[in-house]
């Protein structure tokens, strides 16, 4: 099934008497259940892509279609529906409230979508499981290691049952052992049925993916399957 349907997207900006095209013109759909990464250089567009798919930037042009609706034509009130009801995000830096447990940064989503406390509580518990730190529910981000702030955070993004895990850079703030530790995450993640868009600029990051979408000067320079995909039984 197709989750995103991307036709003609560009984004312009003008800074000062310049004009800047971050995208020039993209198309590409991608399907539920893949595990697709998106890479480029620096100012090769991939960081625009990721905000217009993330419902974070809308394009100057094109349509954008998520799970059938146009979102490119949506406000920011609707966006910011999609964003906290479809999407889960994982960023480089985590984003996690410092004075706050794992399980309250966790359920943070589900406060702001009007989930009842037991409930919000009892799902936070089950993300953290599924990311192996039930053992460190009342732990705050500073009596964690970066490893596991990120699997905090991949918690976070997976409670809202979202359409896709938008990742972007996930890794980037880790040491290659631990980085290599949450793309097993992902991997996992994948296997039972998660879509998930990670967005890269290192090849051994992107080549986890079973297809990579490489962005240069604003548009899809290659789109290549690189492993079939594969699932566990009974997903």
């Amino acid at each position: 099934m197709n989750i995103i349907n991307i036709e003609h997207i560009a984004k312009i900006y003008e800074v000062g008497s310049e004009i800047v095209k971050a995208l020039a013109d993209v198309s590409l759909r991608i399907d539920k259940n893949e595990y697709v990464a998106i890479m480029g250089p620096s100012g090769s567009g991939k960081s625009t892509l990721m905000n217009i798919l993330g419902c974070l930037d809308t394009p100057s042009r094109g349509i954008y279609n998520f799970e059938g609706f146009n979102v490119s034509e949506m406000d920011d009130n609707q966006l910011a529906t999609i964003r906290n009801k479809k999407i889960g995000f994982v960023f480089q830096t985590f984003n996690l409230l410092p004075r706050s447990t794992a399980l309250h940064n966790v359920e943070l989503p589900l406060v702001y979508a009007g989930i009842a406390k037991a409930e919000r509580l009892e799902r936070a518990y089950k993300a953290l499981e599924n990311v192996g730190l039930s053992d460190r529910v009342e732990h705050k981000p500073n009596e964690l290691s970066g490893g596991q702030r990120q699997r905090v955070a991949v918690a976070r993004a997976l409670v809202t049952n979202p359409s896709i895990i938008l990742a972007d850079e996930p890794t980037g703030n880790l040491d290659s052992k631990t980085g290599n530790d949450i793309m097993k995450l992902f991997q996992d993640l994948h296997e039972k049925g998660n879509t998930i868009i990670l967005v890269t600029h290192e090849e051994e990051i992107a080549l986890h993916a079973n297809r990579i979408i490489r962005i240069r000067d604003g548009f899809v320079e290659r789109d290549e399957i690189v492993k079939e995909r594969t699932f566990l039984s009974g997903n």
